[in-house]
């Protein structure tokens, strides 16, 4: 099964797939350190650091005619709107760009991940309004399907807008990916073993108190700002398990901290960006290109692995 990813970022959603058996012909992404992170994991994958909006495939036809065409798109903001003829958003450019691109590679399949809202929100009908018609001049037909992370032993709750299109018929015969029907893997579960990996005597006390899901992710903008954990909000969330989400940890904590959990925040015990791309379903072995910020970037950013490897696998039934 070959495999067009755009918007790549650090390769969640290509790994995934890949591990669901789909060979990448390309990824493509304008982020340097992002290209840098997927030459690093693959350096066999063809990765083409370019704006999607000016790649032409004429250039690179080993894309046409691919079995599936996946993007992990940036989220989309609620004043968007694909209709507006100006001042549209970087985001509605790049959802135009990939529905055009889909006139010239004829994928049999079309992959697009996002948030919920853009499934759920009337604001964003005019977005899918726009992809349905686009895509019904070309002879596919999809479905618009709301995936959470938590459901595929991610320790993560990660709401995730699903895309799915194929040519033809071929949609009604697509089913969506069963949850794993298990307990929800806890923060403290997924990361009681690194926590204690440096002799930190408490690992196994802190584990337990940080018995739920992880609030989602956020990467947060590439122009401003720290890496840190999201909102006001979700800072509290971490803060209900014994984490400071305000900053990222450079180390993991040693035989000579001490944690309580009714300490201020700022003295709460921090995650490492390894923790958080663990919390993201990335393997271990996944590495991450750039300084701390930018790493955390591109975690926050990404699409779960497990997740677009469940995808992979129930598109996988219907294209074979």
């Amino acid at each position: 099964m070959s495999l067009l990813d755009v918007c790549s970022g650090a390769g969640g959603l290509a790994l995934g797939l890949e591990q669901a058996g789909f060979d990448p012909v390309m990824l493509i992404d304008n982020l340097p350190v992002a290209c840098e992170t997927l030459r690093l994991n693959r350096p066999w994958w063809d990765i083409c650091e370019v704006d999607l909006v000016e790649f032409d495939p004429v250039d690179a036809k080993q894309v046409y005619d691919v079995d599936l065409l996946s993007a992990g798109l940036p989220r989309v903001r609620a004043s968007a709107a694909v209709n507006r003829p100006a001042g549209n958003s970087d985001e509605i450019t790049l959802i135009r760009a990939t529905i055009m691109l889909m006139h010239a590679v004829q994928p049999r399949a079309l992959l697009i991940e996002n948030m919920a809202k853009l499934i759920e929100d009337d604001e964003h009908r005019d977005i899918r309004d726009f992809v349905e018609e686009e895509l019904d001049h070309l002879g596919y037909r999809g479905r618009w399907f709301v995936m959470n992370a938590a459901d595929y032993r991610v320790p993560q709750d990660r709401r995730q807008g699903i895309f799915v299109a194929m040519k033809g018929d071929g949609i009604d015969a697509f089913e969506e990916p069963a949850r794993v029907l298990e307990p929800p893997i806890t923060v403290g579960d997924a990361l009681r073993a690194s926590m204690a990996s440096r002799g930190w005597a408490q690992a196994d006390e802190w584990a337990d108190y940080a018995n739920r899901l992880a609030p989602t992710l956020v990467g947060g903008s590439w122009n401003r700002g720290g890496g840190d954990l999201g909102p006001t909000g979700t800072k509290n969330a971490w803060a209900r398990m014994g984490v400071n989400g305000g900053s990222l940890a450079d180390e993991l904590p040693g035989p000579e901290y001490r944690w309580r959990p009714d300490l201020v925040r700022s003295e709460l015990i921090r995650l490492t960006v390894d923790q958080t791309a663990h919390l993201q379903g990335f393997p271990s072995d996944w590495k991450f290109a750039g300084g701390k910020t930018a790493r955390y970037r591109q975690v926050g950013n990404a699409s779960p692995p497990p997740v677009a490897r469940a995808l992979g696998e129930a598109l996988r039934k219907v294209l074979l």
